[in-house]
C-alpha cells in the first residue's frame, strides 16, 4: 500500500499489520463542495482559534503547511512532516484503537481521508480529514506534546482490550459511518444508536483498552490546557470542531483538573461533551500516562497480567525476569499463594527475546499451544535463573542428565535435558527435554508422546501485555473492516451544484470561466435554493467587487436565515467573516 505514497523514512519502517490499513487518498474525489467546506471550516476556526487555542495551534497550522483555501494533499503533509519527525496515511474512518496507537508510537498520524458533509459541517462523529489535518497535524510540532502522543502511542498499544471493547468499536464506527451518509433511515441510525447506549452502558469491568482510549479522549481529542477558569484549547476534536470550539468555553462545560481520574471517566463520541478536562502544561500529560502505565499489566505482570489476557481471548505476550517471552492465546493459569506457578496457551504460540523471536521456537515448533511452569524450584531458594554453572551442574540441571524439577506450588518436570538456550548476560532462558511429563499434583500437562518438551526459565512474570512480542511471528494480515464509508451519491442535481462551486472556487483563483459571480447566484438561487455555502462564498467576492450583487446576496442569505432557522448562526457567521475581513483591508 505504501507504494503510492513518497517514500518517508518513517513510512519506510511501519510493520506489514499496519501498513493493511493504509489506503490511497485519492484527492482527485475530493468535489468542489468538499473544498468549500473545508475552506469556510478552516475561515471560521483559524479566525476564532487564534483567539482560544492554545499557541501551538497556529504556529503549528504554517509549520505542517496545512492550508485555509484547499483540503490538504497527504504528499504535500508528508514533505512537511518529516522536518518535524513525523509522516501522515490516509485510512478508512476509524481502525480498531490498538492500531491507532501503534501508528502513534511510529509516528504516524491517521488520517481519515473523508470529509464531512456540508449537512454535518459543525460536527461529525466520523474521523476525517478537517478532524485530523486540521486538528490533529498542526499540535504535533509542539515537541513536547509530539513526544506525548508518541509515548502515548507506545504505551497505548501495549493496553489489554477484551472482547467487549471490540464490539463497542464496530458499534460505533457503524454509527459514525451511518450518521455522516446521506440519506440514511432514521430507524437505522436509532437501532444502532441504541446498541451503542447498550454496549457503553453494560456492567462490565473496564479493559485495559478501553482505560486509556478514556485518557487519549480526554487529552488528545478533548483536551484543554491552562486553569480551569482560564483553559485554551489543544484537543483535535475541539480544534476541528466550530460548534464545539465555541461551547466548550462556555460554563455550561463543566472543567476539571487533568488526573489520573480521568480513565473511569466514559465518553459519548455521538454527543457533545459535558465536561473537559485541563492539564496545566504538556508536561502533566505525560505524568498522568506513567501513572496509569505503572499500573498496566504491562509493568506490573503477575497472575492479574495473566488472567487479563485469558480474558481478552486475543494473542497476548508475557515476560519472564530472565526476558524471555511467550506470545499466543492464553487459556489457563494455575495459581499459588497468588502467584502464577504455570501458563498455558492454545494453537499457535511463540518464544521470543527482547521482541525478537527465538530460532527454532516460531508457530510452527508451537503450532499446538505452549504451556511452562514459573517460580522457584521447592526447597531450593536459587532460582534456576540465578544458578551459576556449578549450581546447575550441582542440581543435575545439565546437558544428558534427567532430572525431576519440582517447583514451589506443585508443578513437576521430569525428563531428559537436551539443551539450554542463554540470553545475552548468561542467564538460561529455556530448557528442552526429550521423553518429558509434566504433572501437577494427578493431572497430567504435558506427555512424553507429544514430543519434545521445551520449558521457559524465570521466578515470575514481570509483564502481561497485548499483542505479539515480535510481530513477524504471526500472519496479523487479516483486517477486514464489517463496514466501510458510504460516499456522496451522484445526481444531476446534485453535479450542476458541483459545477457551480467550482466554478466560484475558479473565479476567487483568477481563473477563467464560463459563469460570471452574477449568473452563477441566479442559478443557485433559482434551482437550488436551500443551499446557503455557496451563496456566502459569492458574497465573500461581490462584496469587493459588485456592491449590487453583493446585496443582493446579502438579501437571499438574510431570508435563508429565516427559511433555515437550523442552520442561520452558520450562515451568520459566514457574513461576519466577510465584512469583518472587509473592514480589515
Amino acid at each position: 500500500m505504501l507504494d503510492n505514497i513518497p517514500s518517508n523514512e518513517i513510512l519506510d519502517r511501519l510493520p506489514a499489520h499496519l501498513q493493511q490499513y493504509i489506503k490511497p487518498q485519492n484527492y482527485e474525489d475530493y468535489t468542489p463542495i468538499n473544498q468549500a467546506v473545508w475552506r469556510y471550516v478552516m475561515r471560521k476556526n483559524v479566525d476564532y482559534l487564534s483567539k482560544v487555542a492554545h499557541d501551538s495551534y497556529l504556529e503549528g497550522l504554517r509549520k505542517t503547511g496545512i492550508s485555509i483555501d484547499s483540503i490538504p494533499n497527504m504528499y504535500g503533509m508528508n514533505r512537511i512532516l518529516e522536518e518535524i519527525g513525523w509522516a501522515a496515511v490516509a485510512v478508512d474512518g476509524f481502525i480498531p484503537p490498538a492500531a491507532f496507537m501503534e501508528f502513534q508510537a511510529y509516528n504516524v498520524l491517521v488520517i481519515a481521508s473523508d470529509i464531512r458533509q456540508l449537512e454535518h459541517i459543525e460536527y461529525t462523529p466520523a474521523p476525517d480529514i478537517i478532524h485530523e489535518g486540521a486538528g490533529h497535524a498542526p499540535i504535533i510540532a509542539n515537541p513536547e506534546y509530539a513526544e506525548y502522543l508518541r509515548r502515548f502511542g507506545e504505551i497505548g498499544c501495549k493496553a489489554i482490550s477484551s472482547g467487549h471493547d471490540y464490539e463497542v468499536y464496530e458499534a460505533i464506527r457503524e454509527l459514525s459511518i451511518l450518521k455522516e451518509a446521506e440519506d440514511t433511515p432514521q430507524e437505522k441510525i436509532d437501532a444502532v444508536e441504541k446498541r451503542v447506549d447498550e454496549l457503553q452502558n453494560a456492567d462490565v469491568k473496564p479493559s485495559e483498552m478501553s482505560q486509556i482510549r478514556n485518557l487519549h479522549w480526554w487529552t488528545v481529542e478533548y483536551g484543554l490546557i491552562g486553569t480551569p477558569e482560564d483553559p485554551k484549547i489543544y484537543g483535535a476534536g475541539l480544534l476541528s470542531s466550530i460548534g464545539e470550539s465555541k461551547s466548550c468555553m462556555t460554563s455550561a462545560v463543566e472543567k476539571f483538573p487533568y488526573n489520573i481520574e480521568a480513565a473511569k471517566k466514559e465518553f459519548d463520541i455521538t454527543k457533545p461533551q459535558p465536561q473537559l478536562y485541563v492539564t496545566p502544561d504538556f508536561a502533566h500529560l505525560s505524568l498522568v500516562l506513567e501513572e496509569f502505565a505503572n499500573k498496566m499489566a504491562l509493568r506490573k505482570g503477575g497472575l492479574e497480567g495473566v488472567q487479563k489476557l485469558i480474558d481478552s481471548k486475543n494473542i497476548g505476550t508475557v515476560e519472564f525476569t530472565t526476558g524471555i517471552q511467550v506470545s499466543g492465546n492464553f487459556t489457563r493459569v494455575i495459581e499459588h499463594d497468588g502467584k502464577p506457578i504455570y501458563i498455558q496457551t492454545k494453537g499457535k504460540t511463540a518464544l521470543s527475546y527482547r521482541e525478537k523471536e527465538l530460532v527454532g521456537h516460531g508457530v510452527s515448533t508451537h503450532a499446538e499451544g505452549f504451556g511452562s511452569p514459573i517460580g522457584k524450584l521447592k526447597g531450593i531458594n536459587l532460582a534456576i535463573e540465578d544458578m551459576s554453572p556449578r549450581d546447575l551442574r550441582a542440581y543435575d540441571i545439565y546437558e544428558g542428565e534427567r532430572v525431576e524439577l519440582e517447583f514451589e506450588g506443585g508443578i513437576k518436570v521430569t525428563g531428559e535435558i537436551v539443551t539450554g538456550t542463554r540470553n545475552l548476560q548468561g542467564k538460561i532462558i529455556l530448557i528442552s527435554f526429550k521423553d518429558c511429563k509434566v504433572t501437577y499434583g494427578e493431572e497430567v500437562l504435558f506427555e512424553p508422546e507429544w514430543g519434545a518438551y521445551d520449558m521457559a526459565v524465570g521466578k515470575e512474570i514481570i509483564s502481561a501485555f497485548a499483542g505479539p512480542a515480535d510481530h513477524e511471528s504471526f500472519d496479523l494480515i487479516t483486517h477486514t473492516p464489517s463496514t466501510t464509508t458510504i460516499k456522496s451519491k451522484k445526481t444531476p442535481e446534485r453535479e450542476e451544484l458541483e459545477s457551480l462551486y467550482l466554478a466560484v472556487r475558479n473565479i476567487r483563483n483568477g481563473e477563467n470561466t464560463k459563469f460570471s459571480l452574477s449568473a452563477a447566484f441566479d442559478i443557485v438561487k433559482k434551482h437550488h435554493p436551500k443551499d446557503w455555502l455557496l451563496s456566502v462564498e459569492i458574497y465573500e467576492l461581490a462584496v469587493e467587487s459588485d456592491q449590487k450583487l453583493s446585496k443582493e446576496v446579502k438579501d437571499h442569505l438574510e431570508q435563508l436565515k429565516k427559511d433555515r432557522p437550523k442552520i442561520a448562526h452558520l450562515i451568520e457567521d459566514g457574513i461576519e467573516m466577510t465584512e469583518s475581513n472587509l473592514a480589515t483591508h
